[in-house]
């Protein structure tokens, strides 16, 4: 798969985020230029026309162009002009003649052309505007890498977070439903904290204690003394096995009352208190 022009260079290794690419139709200039920058770590191509340079770029990732301006065909200018639109990311940098500054005016106002460089050049000079040239290349394509990995950051998160959303949302209908079929039982459920607070009641249980509402209420003082005790005995003795069950009165009736606590299952624990409403024999007389 091809990727879009400008894309390419994104994906390179960083070993490649130094590669320049010269281009001057005169042999003797590229080669004097070669063992200019052999001085550097830089990977050098050339180029000897503008439609050699192009047909390198579509398919070399090349960081910095150093052009030369007059050249047969066409100019390093009309180049750029094209390198701009297709590969924006490089750096150019165009070598000319004050004669022939006229004949760029434009190339730089469109911002075709990073620096306009004279000939003849001075050494020194040259290799600190390509080394410029080179750090601005390299600290834009990294920037744009972060900014890829933080979209995709960005984008996972916001994957996990519908997910967590997703599953918050069925958790809660189970719970409607689960609360629904704890309201339709003919039993009175209470569940206990192991701090001894009712955080859960059903329909029958509420009815029991009205015009008080158990939930959030302490079990001490909330609902009947026995089973208050049983349920500290069972604390302090640490009972997670088996079902402890007394008889009680609830409201008017006698209740069988059944006393489970659990602990560690799915983070969390507490008691389940079950009462069972006895017929009116139940209690002695």
């Amino acid at each position: 798969m091809s990727l879009p022009h400008g894309e390419r260079d994104l994906i390179v290794e960083e070993t490649d985020l130094s590669t320049l690419l010269i281009v001057d139709d005169e042999e003797n200039i590229l080669r004097s230029l070669k063992r200019l920058f052999r001085r550097e770590e830089y990977r050098v191509i050339t180029a000897t026309s503008g439609t050699e340079a192009l047909e390198l770029l579509n398919t070399t990732p090349v960081s910095v162009i150093l052009s030369d301006q007059r050249m047969p065909g066409m100019t390093g200018s009309e180049l750029f002009l094209q390198v701009k639109t297709l590969y924006p990311r490089t750096i150019r940098l165009i070598m000319s003649g004050y004669t022939e500054l006229e004949s760029i005016t434009n190339a730089i106002n469109d911002g075709a052309i990073f620096k306009f460089l004279l000939k003849p050049w001075d050494d020194d000079k040259l290799l600190e505007h390509i080394r410029e040239a080179m750090s601005i290349y390299q600290l834009k394509i990294r920037n744009e890498r972060l900014n890829l990995q933080l979209a995709e950051l960005n984008k996972n998160l916001e994957e996990k977070v519908e997910e967590q959303h997703r599953r918050l949302l069925v958790k809660m209908r189970s719970l409607r439903v689960s609360q629904e079929i704890l309201d339709q039982i003919p039993l009175a459920v209470f569940g206990v904290s192991d701090e001894g607070i009712v955080v859960e009641a059903n329909a029958v249980a509420n009815g029991l204690l009205e015009p008080v509402k158990a939930v959030g209420m302490p079990l001490d003082g909330t609902l009947p003394i026995e089973i208050v005790k049983e349920y500290y005995r069972l604390m302090e003795e640490d009972i997670t096995n088996g079902i402890s069950e007394i008889v009680t009165l609830m409201g008017a009736r006698d209740y069988r009352v059944l006393m489970k606590r659990f602990s560690g299952n799915f983070n969390i624990s507490g008691t389940v208190i079950v009462g069972i409403a006895q017929p009116p024999s139940t209690r002695e007389i």
